[in-house]
């Protein structure tokens, strides 16, 4: 049997905590629709023990039961500590995928408890938060280890067989200030795999540059023992300080790299033409530019100007690009219409709304049903502060209970 490589997307927690930036609720749903519509295996959708994530969390549960998102697991992300686990499951009764964190190494342990913790301290706490994750109902839960690579490797050993035992489906390797190099990461989790036996997921920041080359080089370690092995990911890299491993440059490296390319590793549900998409409302939701050089979706990711490389590609593309801009989507419509247009947002009345909507081939049968539809774009505008995108429009008519729970705030 092969064993596989699933993603787990982090942008809606990780990536959110970018400084200098704020994504509306709405738009994390956008994201996690995306996600499922690309066949990715997990989204971390936030945090079920902040308030102002509720209301948007129990949403997206109710979205996935209704069949908007298909296959992807929502996973919610808390403290390894008993009183998390029961708070999460207090506001998000029907969450079944969480992950838990636990700081491990020295330099946290005494940073941040000041000697009223030890390593031993932190892995009864966690051993206690996935028994009582697994209590309320979890369907999976993943142990994490905040600071790992600068863990001893023993200690890890201890975490991991101890999460195992209480009934943990896998273990987060968090490189949490990118120091690892792809060697070193490799052995770590080599050496980690061999003697757990346990599924891994590598969480990598860019520190230093590396957060993909780690990423794949920690998963290969991981493959190489015979386990399955998940890397986390976040949307055009997005995230803390320097930012996370760049979803759509991890898709390429495990297709078209040369170790994985010939390999059948990641699922095949993974539909890698919806990056462009993906990476462009990302773009547009955060506010934050996409890369000129970004893999796959930035603007020269197939541009050639030097006279020997556009010679080269004009006469077969194989010379000088290793994979085709339609294979990541490019050429989708823009998400917003240029020329002479008539939008709807916070002030549009009910004509103007009604020709967006026709427009999009969504129809009312009366003024009033449509009224409806249009107090919540009217509110969702005012959510966003941009103008709504097409997909947006149509997702808030097909499902306008779960909007106004995701537009709701709580006080």
């Amino acid at each position: 049997m092969v064993n596989k490589v699933h993603i787990i997307d982090v942008t809606n927690r990780d990536g959110v905590q970018t400084s200098r930036i704020l994504l509306p609720k709405l738009a994390k749903t956008m994201l996690n629709v995306y996600l499922d519509e690309m066949g990715i295996f997990q989204s971390e959708v936030g945090f079920p023990t902040l308030k102002h994530e509720v209301g948007y969390i129990n949403a997206n549960l109710k979205l996935f039961e209704k069949g908007v998102m298909k296959t992807i697991h929502l996973e919610g992300w808390c403290r390894a500590v008993v009183e998390d686990i029961e708070l999460s499951f207090k506001n998000c009764p029907n969450i079944k995928h969480l992950n838990i964190s636990a700081s491990t190494s020295d330099m946290l342990i005494r940073g941040k408890f000041s000697g009223r913790k030890t390593f031993d301290d932190v892995v009864r706490s966690m051993v206690e938060a996935v028994k009582s994750a697994r209590a309320h109902g979890a369907e999976t839960v993943g142990v994490n280890a905040e600071d790992a690579s600068r863990t001893e490797v023993g200690k890890l050993e201890d975490f991991i067989l101890a999460g195992k035992e209480a009934g943990a489906d896998r273990f987060r390797y968090c490189d949490t200030l990118g120091t690892e190099d792809p060697i070193s990461i490799y052995e770590n989790i080599k050496l980690l795999s061999e003697r757990t036996r346990f599924p891994i997921e590598m969480h990598c920041h860019n520190d230093l540059g590396m957060a993909e080359a780690i990423s794949i080089a920690g998963a290969r370690a991981a493959l190489e023992c015979g386990t399955d092995t998940y890397i986390n990911t976040t949307i055009n890299g997005y995230g803390e300080r320097a930012g996370n491993a760049d979803l759509v440059s991890i898709l390429l490296a495990i297709k078209f790299s040369s170790y994985f390319k010939d390999r059948a590793f990641i699922s095949d549900n993974v539909n890698l033409k919806i990056s462009w998409k993906l990476a462009k409302y990302a773009s547009y939701a955060f506010n934050l530019p996409i890369a000129i050089n970004q893999p796959g979706v930035g603007a020269n990711a197939f541009a050639h100007e030097s006279g020997i490389h556009a010679d080269g590609a004009l006469k077969d593309r194989r010379n000088y690009e290793l994979y085709d801009p339609e294979d990541v989507g490019r050429g989708e419509p823009d998400l917003l219409q240029s020329g002479r247009v008539i939008t709807t947002g916070a002030y549009g009345g009910i004509k103007g709304f009604r020709h967006v909507y026709d427009n999009l081939g969504v129809y009312f049968a009366t003024d009033d049903e449509a009224r409806d539809v249009l107090e919540l774009v009217q509110y969702a505008n005012l959510h966003t502060q941009k103008p709504l995108t097409d997909d947006e429009l149509r997702f808030i008519a097909s499902n306008p209970e779960e909007v106004r729970e995701i537009l709701r705030v709580w006080l």
